[in-house]
């Protein structure tokens, strides 16, 4: 089967910085919706038109990937927001409750990056923003999706889309 959307596929990768710096190895294949919001726009024009078994590296600049670092998307909240303990990596859906600072998108996921005895420093940025990266890939399998997975625009099992610009941990699945 031919990939064009909506199908669904199953990867494997290797994803590392332009420095050949390893940052996520999807070794076991994994399924991701196309014409969703499961991949990268670029990764989903690369797939377009090719079946089981197509491999292809490509170099996404941060424009095709997670964007730029955009500085204005870090804050300083008080600490006395957050319940303890509070360290860094901590992710929040948002800002806390009772946050001061203003004009800050409020469905950003925020990564606590420095804690200070007064303060926390929140970072709305995707963890790889402002990341050239190279992504090898594996076409594994290709499937029709399911009325389910068209309709949710994502494969119905899987919790979180990966490669689609929102935070995670720091594996990407």
């Amino acid at each position: 089967m031919k990939i064009s959307a909506p199908c669904v596929v199953s990867l494997t990768w290797r994803l590392e910085d332009a420095h050949g710096q390893l940052i996520d190895e999807l070794a076991d294949p994994l399924e991701f919706f196309v014409g969703g919001e499961d991949l990268l726009a670029k990764v989903e024009e690369t797939l377009a038109g090719h079946d089981e078994g197509f491999e292809a590296t490509l170099h996404l600049e941060p424009e095709h990937a997670f964007g730029d670092y955009r500085p204005e998307l870090v804050c300083f909240e008080d600490r006395k927001l957050f319940e303890e303990p509070v360290e860094e990596g901590m992710q929040l859906d948002g800002l806390p409750e009772g946050a001061a600072t203003e004009g800050m998108p409020p469905d950003a996921v925020y990564t606590v990056t420095e804690v200070y005895d007064t303060h926390v420093v929140l970072d709305g940025n995707h963890p790889l923003a402002g990341v050239a990266l190279v992504l090898g890939l594996r076409v594994r399998d290709v499937r029709a999706a399911t009325a389910t997975e068209i309709e949710q625009g994502t494969v119905a099992q899987q919790a979180v889309s990966v490669l689609d610009g929102g935070a995670g941990s720091s594996l990407l699945h």
